[in-house]
């Protein structure tokens, strides 16, 4: 009996001791393999740099690189310089520094398209239709929408000379503004559409979105809305948290909404509403489009898995990966794809699987799943 026990246990212990061999081996491997690749590139780049006919600019070569790793993996991994970490905030806090205005590009021209109320684009006088001839001391011709963008957003409290010319004007016109910090609002419209349904247009989801959904809804019932619409079409997604305390206005305290697996433990989460409810009884329908994504899909994935809304439109994006954000030195940031998210029934609402691509570089679509 002792004999068949401690055979049992040394087999057992081979087993044990043959996966961790097997284990330490792969990674091994894997670590060679990422320290001669490495090897390898620096040596190509630095037998390039000294031998090359023609001198390149070491950042234009090395970005391409950078780009052509990012690439390898999804869209939404990338690499964000500091020159860029700007458009990163705004994105999660729809805050960013500049005049307060919308532009855009018509034939190769750059035009103010809609001055903010009380910013300092209005105030200085600017109208929609102003052609931007000149930012500062750099020349608007040729330039993208993108490129006059790049120069009005910078820091607070900083001054731009901007030169328009206006339709009716003989002369341009110039002024010199300060920039302040501009917010946009993620709800953008809310009203009855008729007597007893109340309408939320919701544009994002920054760290207020769900303030300013709450002040609707409240709003609009102390109104005598008895049914809401809440209109996600368009609405590309944002925080998550945001996502979850929306869903919080419309059901009890304590309900799972989503749910991220990733590689790492420390990216399982599940993520609960924590606050009782605005009101869990009203009426409610949620409108999606092919432009709705991420955190819009969080909302009215969960509403409908929890029969709390009925969904309206047409099929949504298909974003259902989470990223988060990592320090790189000089004072960039790395945006990673670390889990995917799993609504109450279990779908991840991930519609593209870019970890098995084609041999021609293409993905292809893949059902709901629930595992």
């Amino acid at each position: 009996m002792l004999q068949h026990v401690f055979r049992i246990r040394l087999i057992a212990g081979l087993i044990v001791a043959s996966v961790l061999l097997s284990t330490a081996t792969v990674n091994a491997q894997r670590s060679f393999e990422v320290a001669r690749q490495w090897d390898i590139l620096h040596m190509l780049y630095r037998e390039l740099d000294q031998y090359y006919v023609d001198s390149l600019s070491p950042e234009k070569v090395l970005t391409k690189a950078i780009n052509g790793l990012m690439s390898s993996y999804d869209p939404y991994t990338n690499y964000v310089p500091e020159s860029e970490t700007g458009d990163l905030k705004f994105m999660t806090t729809g805050e960013y520094g500049g005049v307060g205005a919308v532009i855009g590009q018509r034939r190769g021209k750059v035009y103010i398209l809609e001055p903010y109320e009380n910013m300092p684009a209005q105030r200085a006088g600017f109208k929609a239709g102003d052609e931007i001839l000149q930012i500062d001391n750099i020349k608007m011709e040729e330039a993208t929408s993108q490129r006059a963008s790049e120069l009005l957003k910078v820091e607070p409290g900083t001054e731009v000379t901007i030169t328009i010319s206006r339709e009716g004007s003989k002369k341009p016109i110039k002024h010199t503004i300060v920039r302040e910090l501009v917010q946009i609002n993620q709800v953008t419209y809310y009203g009855l559409v008729e007597p007893g349904v109340g309408y939320i247009n919701l544009n994002g989801f920054t760290d207020k979105a769900a303030r300013e959904v709450q002040a609707a809804v409240l709003s609009l019932k102390a109104q005598g809305a008895q049914k809401l619409i809440l209109d996600l079409r368009g609405n590309g997604g944002g925080l998550v948290n945001e996502a979850v305390a929306i869903c919080n206005l419309f059901v009890p305290k304590g309900q799972e909404i989503v749910s991220t697996r990733g590689k790492q433990r420390q990216w399982d989460q599940t993520y609960k509403t924590t606050k009782e409810p605005i009101d869990t009884l009203i009426p409610l329908v949620v409108m999606v489009d092919r432009g709705s994504a991420s955190s819009s899909e969080i909302v009215c994935g969960a509403l409908q898995d929890l029969d709390r809304a009925v969904i309206v439109g047409s099929r949504t994006f298909g974003k259902g990966l989470v990223q988060t954000t990592r320090s790189i030195p000089y004072n960039g940031m790395l945006k990673v794809t670390t889990a995917k998210y799993y609504i109450p029934s279990g779908r991840c609402i991930q519609a593209i699987d870019y970890s098995n691509r084609n041999e021609d570089g293409s993905v292809g679509r893949i059902p709901d799943s629930l595992t």
